[in-house]
């Protein structure tokens, strides 16, 4: 049965300030700085040891924070209100067409291509043309990692487009030409999805 996002008091177009805004307001809720909530993710993140990565759909910088800030590596994402958030955080990221112009897109200049909370923002095919865009920047040998939403965090968010399960983020890989080395739930076991909306499906894949 396909799933369907939940109505949203805000812009389905995640290009708009608007989007920024309310990544920035849900970030900045009381309770998930007063519980650190970005712990396990943050573990999470660090313990598959990225390397230097191309975060593709970076927002406001979140993960780059998270895998250890500016040395960590470099965000593109196609918000222009994110991109400033992430610089003023003291983030390295560009729009897509700063990105390519920039002398850090270079052919294999990085070890990882992450997109988290990316592909169900698009089509099957859209996120297959928009990895393979980006892979050349990877090294050869590199990984690729993508992160998702499970039931209760897609239904969460009107800007949702396709579902993207661990069978799916497979496919998508092997489309791209990525070998898929490792795929799991995280931070809870793949039930607790239908219900608890920050449980995500990882995929982590070798690029050729």
């Amino acid at each position: 049965m396909p799933i369907t996002p939940g109505p949203q008091p805000h812009s389905d177009r995640t290009s708009e300030a608007s989007y920024t805004e309310r990544l920035t307001r849900l970030e900045g809720a009381w309770w998930k700085r007063m519980l650190d909530v970005q712990r396990p993710y943050r573990w999470n993140l660090r313990r598959l040891r990225l390397g230097f990565v191309l975060d593709i759909g970076c927002g406001l910088g979140r993960n780059l924070m998270n895998l250890g800030g500016r040395d960590a590596g470099v965000g593109v994402d196609h918000n222009p209100d994110s991109v400033a958030t992430a610089n003023q955080r003291g983030l390295t990221a560009f729009t897509p067409d700063g990105f390519r112009g920039s002398e850090l897109a270079r052919p294999g200049h990085f070890d990882t291509l992450l997109l988290s909370h990316v592909v169900e923002h698009m089509s099957f095919d859209q996120a297959a043309r928009l990895i393979t865009d980006y892979l050349p920047f990877v090294k050869s040998g590199g990984r690729a990692v993508f992160i998702t939403p499970q039931e209760a965090g897609y239904r969460s968010d009107a800007t949702h487009v396709e579902f993207m399960d661990l069978a799916t983020l497979d496919r998508l890989a092997r489309r791209c030409g990525l070998e898929p080395q490792r795929a799991f739930s995280f931070p809870f076991p793949r039930p607790v999805g239908h219900v608890f909306k920050y449980n995500e499906f990882v995929l982590v894949a070798r690029t050729p």
